[in-house]
C-alpha cells in the first residue's frame, strides 16, 4: 500500500484560486496569487495571468501547468503551506 497523496480533481474558483480534492478525501482552497506575485522568476510570474493559470492539468496524481513549467510539491498543497502562512487544512466533511 503506498502513502503517496494524489490529487484526483481540482476546480478554478477565481482567477488564482483552485478547490483541490485529494484521494484520502482531503479538500483545501489553495489561492496561489501570494506565491506568484512573490516570484522573482518569470516563468513564475507569467501565470499570473489569469488565462494561463487557469490551464492546469492532473497528471499522475500531480498538479501542473505547461511543459512541467509550473509544479507544486504535494505536501504544500495539502497542507496549504505555499507560503507557510496560508489557512489550515480543511477536513473532508
Amino acid at each position: 500500500m503506498s502513502d503517496a497523496i494524489n490529487v484526483v480533481e481540482a476546480t478554478l474558483v477565481a482567477d488564482h484560486v483552485l478547490a483541490i480534492r485529494f484521494d484520502d478525501g482531503a479538500h483545501q482552497v489553495v489561492d496561489f496569487k501570494p506565491f506568484l506575485s512573490s516570484s522573482r522568476h518569470p516563468q513564475i510570474r507569467a501565470y499570473l495571468d489569469p488565462a494561463r493559470f487557469a490551464e492546469f492539468r492532473i497528471e499522475y496524481g500531480e498538479l501542473i501547468w505547461g511543459d512541467h513549467e509550473l509544479g507544486f510539491p504535494m505536501i504544500d498543497l495539502y497542507q496549504n503551506t505555499l507560503l507557510h502562512h496560508c489557512p489550515p487544512t480543511v477536513e473532508a466533511a
